[in-house]
């Protein structure tokens, strides 16, 4: 029997309109979807909110607008991170001032870093930023990898940093930073940051999933989760599959989030579907595509 309690977060998109200003309306459609979905918590400005378009203005603004909207009822972490550490501390630091319990960091992408680097980057943070910190690992776009031997050392010097979610597909690697972190760490919270690792990541000690199909159905990730947390196979299996079979949505176009705008506006979520640039709606194939995944999905018992 599973007895830890899991929890599934959703990287909110980020609404505009077509002129590239923020939606205020369609934004706060979204956490309403996605938070009446039954998830746990929204994390605001990650790579499915396009955080690495937006303006630093934009960025105040949707962060003083989800913390009147989302705090009151759900967990609310934001992505802070950016490629130049007082940039990263000024952003986190309006955060938890605006009222955000934390935020979550990327480390700097573009040019691999080795370890050193990437150590002093999150200690040079995590010593300015006055809240907790979640690591945000994400190789394919950073191009390094943020292991648990790093990891380890800045969790012994920074008691802020409290989290870490893991988007890599390679199950295997979130477990490892479980088996080397727990025994030292127990209370650090490793999130797999693809949906269908949920199960895995939870039965190995890791707090749950924050994954980008909880903006199109939050309503299959919480029924996840609760089947994770009941222990029961045979639900496990059902919602398995259903996650599984809308893993298909990642495969569909690159990047992604533009299919879940397509797709929430599908559902009748009130959102408009434009991106920032140069990122395209979906196409009419797409489109199609898209449509028949959902309906399988719907049409599974």
């Amino acid at each position: 029997m599973v007895t830890a309690v899991a929890r599934f977060y959703a990287p909110a998109v980020t609404a505009f309109h077509a002129d590239g200003t923020l939606d205020r309306e369609g934004n706060v459609a979204v956490w309403e979807h996605v938070l009446d979905g039954g998830v746990d918590g929204i994390v605001l400005l990650g790579s499915t909110g396009e955080f690495f378009a937006m303006r630093p203005e934009q960025k105040r603004e949707l962060i003083d607008l989800a913390v009147g909207s989302v705090g009151p009822r759900a967990e609310l972490v934001v992505g802070t991170g950016c490629l130049r550490v007082d940039e990263t501390i000024e952003l986190s630091r309006y955060a938890l001032d605006a009222g955000a319990p934390a935020v979550m960091i990327v480390s700097p992408y573009y040019f691999a870093l080795e370890d050193p680097s990437i150590e002093a980057y999150y200690s040079a943070v995590a010593e300015q930023v006055p809240g907790d910190i979640y690591l945000y690992n994400f190789p394919a776009r950073t191009g390094y990898d943020l292991g648990p031997g790093v990891t380890r050392r800045l969790l012994r010097r920074h008691p802020n940093i409290v989290g870490y979610k893991d988007t890599v597909l390679e199950v295997g690697h979130t477990r490892r930073l479980l088996t080397e972190l727990l025994p030292e760490f127990p209370g650090f919270r490793v999130f797999a940051g693809f949906d269908e690792n949920l199960h895995h990541v939870v039965t190995s000690g890791g707090a749950g999933a924050i994954g980008g199909l909880a903006n199109l159905y939050p309503e299959i990730c919480a029924a996840y989760v609760r089947a994770v947390d009941s222990g029961d196979a045979a639900a496990i299996a059902r919602e398995q599959r259903r996650v599984d079979t809308l893993m298909g949505l990642y495969a569909l176009g690159a990047p992604f989030f533009p299919l879940l705008k397509e797709g929430m506006a599908a559902r009748g979520v009130p959102i408009q579907r434009h991106c920032t640039p140069p990122h395209l709606p979906a196409t009419p194939d797409q489109s199609d595509a898209l449509a028949a995944l959902m309906a399988a999905v719907e049409a599974l018992p």
